[in-house]
């Protein structure tokens, strides 16, 4: 069950980044007066998309202090680093984000040190 706790913790955060940067990309870039800024911040909080990636972000919390019963931090820990690999895939089918070799090095170097790091209980 401590995996399942974790698998939910990584897909809640990944859905939240990703609909944060969907929705914020369409309201166009933060301005540059501080007044202008809050009233901006004020008007993304209240999309309910945005919303319901503040949503995921709490229940992901939950699910992480579900796992933190199963396992110790520094096991559990870089597993999150999926995140990573999860946001990086689906921003090229969704956004059209740019690979490089580059990223793919890293993501590749993250993978491993999961796996490493899995195997040291």
């Amino acid at each position: 069950m401590g995996y399942f706790y974790i698998l939910m913790t990584i897909l809640f955060t990944v859905y939240g980044q990703l609909i944060l940067k969907w929705r914020i990309g369409l309201y166009g870039p933060l301005p540059e007066a501080m007044p202008a800024k809050v009233g901006f911040l004020f008007k993304l909080l209240l999309d309910p998309f945005i919303f319901s990636g503040f949503i995921a972000a709490f229940i992901a919390s939950f699910f992480w202090m579900a796992t933190m019963t199963k396992f110790d931090l520094s096991y559990a820990y870089p597993f999150m680093s999926g995140a990573f690999v999860l946001v990086f895939i689906f921003s090229v089918f969704i956004f059209s984000d740019p690979i490089s070799w580059q990223k793919i090095t890293g993501l590749l170097l993250i993978v491993a040190g999961i796996i490493i790091s899995s195997r040291s209980v």
